[in-house]
């Protein structure tokens, strides 16, 4: 090729990419948020290739060759997505942008304070979720006593009911699907608790609340448990359970379209074999026994709503004899027949953009208690208490989304409550609620709750207004701060309601600060709070029959709690720690002075751990509390007035418990049945704990209230036809 033409060729290369050089103009600027640079946000030309990602400082740069009007887009799934216009011609630009975070649910903080959730939503906190209950050695299956196992709630053997934060049994209310339950235990005679009625695997989660809870729950001065029931099962099931103690059998149909299902079960216990073979420390005379059953339906509607129905009913007697303090008699006897039906009707629904829950329950509760002494063999009615409550509750909340993190909701709830007694009580209240209450998600970080309750008793004829505030912040990517604060009102219990006697709600605020630490297979809680009383009630007259006769009582506690949980440290195993510092004192009931409540421990310590051996689908589990000595009085009136006779402390609660559940391989390889055969033994060191003291009239002699037996057995199976459970259970660490 001729020397000129390659030089010309060569010029005009080199004019081509010079001309092409000069085209490509600069595009660079910063990107902050709240004035701090953001790294690693995308900085586009949109539908080109021409880009960049910020640095550490939230700077970027690149060139570009195209012209005319542009659209540079700011994206990172942390943040709102920024479109802005620019016009590009020959000269370099610099383009900045000032972020917004993008709200989202799942990101979200969450306010906790005073609260321990375990539901399908919260999954990566859950705590107590019915596999951790069946699986906490010494809980026998029961939600109330896992949740001794957990900060806040007292170790108390002798009455049944949760005690939480130096509060009586009666001020934490349970709540199924958002109505109130009246009677969740079963009836009891004195010194023995009764048990939980409703069967832990009704209910897919729970919110435990020992303080600070919503204002769409009211009527309770220290907690709330709130359950939710299970939708639409998974499949169609055939159930039964065995052992020397119970027998029962359940089954559940679904529809092939899976839009509805209903099912029933039957159950029937007798203590009356583990009696023979065990050194109980109570003398059953008539071993304590029951049947009962339970129906429910379920229906899904076309638009994704919720119809629920459930009902059971239950009947239970014993009878018990105890050596009498008094020298006139040689022993004492009491006699428990008992039936309860409840009913609970929920509707759950979207209207565009409002969410409606309604629901409602009934309880009907008869008790039939007989006293009397022996001598000689020689039975003597003394005499007895008949009681029959009818229990109603109505709630509607109407909710509306203000954006993915933000919500407002109010409604209204009626409680209505008659009882009879064969004394002549004739008792009648209607508690008529409203409430309003509001979540407000400032950014993904920061979050508050404010309500407002107000509620009327048609008994006292008085009104009550209560605000409640809580506010989350997150201090770090693991760390979380919470706050609440809120005003609580309680109707005396209506077995003190015993005349006429002017009343008036009974008041409770709390104070509570939470710190959380959560990361993947960990958690660690600590919370502080102080809870002051006003207007408690006090009582006269015998210790077995007290009579509300003002509302002059007053107290106060506080504390610190610590819970940690850890599932990822040691492999196959789950194990956590909590414990409890309480200081509360009370003048109330029939003190005569300020003192420590005698359901109140000091310090209580308790540590659970599981593990699941998978070659052989075994789960073994272990739990252990101890709990410092509660205080005990003999209290007695003498010249109209409350005197301590005699007063102490108790020894120190210990607990060791045992439980293994084995998942053995019945029928075909493939056949869907799932088994589980269970032991568990409660106490197994069989530690000897008193929980209080019985006195005689004169004061000269007493006795120790202990457990029915210190060291408990059962074994049993569970065998479920339908569904093979199996391998979930081995995922799960059953």
């Amino acid at each position: 090729m001729p020397t000129f033409i390659l030089s010309k060729v060569l010029t005009f290369i080199l004019l081509v990419v010079a001309f092409f050089t000069n085209a490509q103009i600069t595009i660079s600027g910063k990107v902050n948020f709240k004035n701090k640079g953001v790294k690693d946000v995308s900085v586009t030309l949109k539908n080109t290739y021409d880009g960049a990602t910020t640095d550490e400082n939230g700077n970027y740069t690149f060139q570009t060759s195209e012209k005319g009007n542009q659209i540079l887009v700011f994206s990172n799934p942390k943040f709102v997505e920024i479109e802005k216009t620019i016009l590009l011609e020959n000269e370099n630009l610099t383009v900045n942008a000032d972020l917004k975070e993008q709200i989202s649910e799942i990101d979200a903080v969450v306010i906790s304070a005073g609260s321990i959730e375990a539901s399908d939503k919260k999954r990566a906190t859950a705590l107590l979720t019915p596999r951790d209950i069946y699986t906490t050695a010494g809980a026998d299956g029961q939600i109330s006593s896992a949740l001794t196992f957990l900060p806040g709630v007292q170790k108390v053997g002798e009455n049944e009911g949760l005690f939480v934060r130096g509060g009586t049994g009666a001020e934490t209310k349970i709540f199924m699907d958002g109505s109130l339950i009246n009677n969740y235990f079963t009836n009891s005679v004195p010194g023995i608790a009764g048990r939980d009625r409703f069967n832990t695997s009704l209910f897919k989660g729970n919110i435990f609340s020992s303080g600070g809870y919503s204002a769409v729950y009211g009527q309770a001065l220290s907690g709330a448990l709130i359950l939710e029931s299970v939708d639409l099962p998974d499949t169609s099931s055939f159930d039964f359970g065995i052992s020397p103690i119970f027998l029962s059998g359940s089954f559940q149909k679904l529809s092939e379209d899976k839009t509805y299902s209903f099912g029933t079960s039957l159950s029937y216990f007798n203590l009356a074999l583990m009696q023979k073979l065990m050194n109980y420390n109570t003398d059953f005379s008539k071993p304590a026994q029951g049947f009962g059953g339970d129906a429910n339906f379920r229906i899904r509607t076309k638009s994704g709503g919720m119809f629920k129905y459930y009902g059971s009913f239950d009947t239970n007697s014993l009878a018990v004899k105890s050596e009498s303090l008094e020298s006139e008699y040689d022993e004492n006897k009491v006699d428990l027949k008992s039936s309860n039906t409840y009913h609970n009707l929920s509707f759950r629904q979207k209207f565009g953009k409002y969410l409606l829950n309604a629901g409602s329950s009934y309880s009907y509760n008869a008790t039939d208690l007989k006293f009397s002494t022996l001598r000689n063999n020689l039975e003597t009615p003394e005499f007895n208490f008949d009681n029959i409550g009818n229990y109603f509750n109505f709630k509607t909340v109407l909710e509306r989304k203000i954006n993915k993190i933000s919500a407002v909701r109010g409604g209204f709830e009626f409680n209505n409550a008659k009882e009879n007694n064969n004394f002549g009580k004739n008792y009648k209240d209607l508690i008529s609620s409203a409430f309003v209450e509001t979540d407000l998600g400032f950014s993904n970080n920061f979050s508050t709750k404010i309500g407002f309750r107000g509620e009327h008793s048609s008994y006292l004829n008085k009104t009550n207004f209560a605000p409640r505030l809580a506010l989350a912040y997150r201090l770090s990517k693991e760390w979380t701060s919470s706050l609440a604060y809120g005003i609580f009102y309680q109707n005396p219990e209506s077995k003190y309601l015993n005349d006429n006697t002017p009343l008036n709600f009974q008041r409770a605020e709390h104070y509570i600060f939470q710190l959380i630490r959560s990361s993947e297979g960990r958690s660690l809680r600590f919370e502080a709070f102080y809870k002051d009383y006003k207007k408690l009630i006090k009582t006269f007259g015998e210790t077995n029959y007290q009579t509300a006769a003002n509302n002059d009582g007053k107290g106060y506690a506080k504390g610190l709690e610590v819970f940690w949980r850890d599932k990822k440290s040691l492999k196959n195993i789950d194990y956590w720690i909590s414990y409890s510092y309480l200081d509360s004192k009370r003048d109330f009931m029939n003190y005569p002075i300020s003192l420590a409540p005698s359901f109140a421990a000091e310090h209580t310590l308790s540590a659970i751990a599981k593990k699941f051996v998978v070659k052989w689908k075994t789960g073994f589990n272990l739990s252990y509390t101890y709990a410092s000595g509660r205080p005990y009085y003999d209290i007695v009136s003498e010249n109209q007035q409350n005197i301590i006779r005699h007063e102490g402390k108790l020894k120190d609660y210990k607990g060791l418990n045992f439980s293994v559940n084995y998942l053995p391989n019945l029928g075909k390889k493939d056949s869907e049945a799932f088994t589980v055969l269970v032991l568990s033994i409660s106490n197994i060191l069989g530690s000897k704990n008193v929980y209080g003291y019985n006195f005689s009239n004169d004061g000269l002699r007493s006795s120790a209230v202990v457990p029915p037996v210190n060291t408990f057995v059962f074994i049993g199976a569970f065998i479920s036809f339908g569904i093979d459970k199996t391998n979930d259970a081995i995922n799960n660490n059953l």
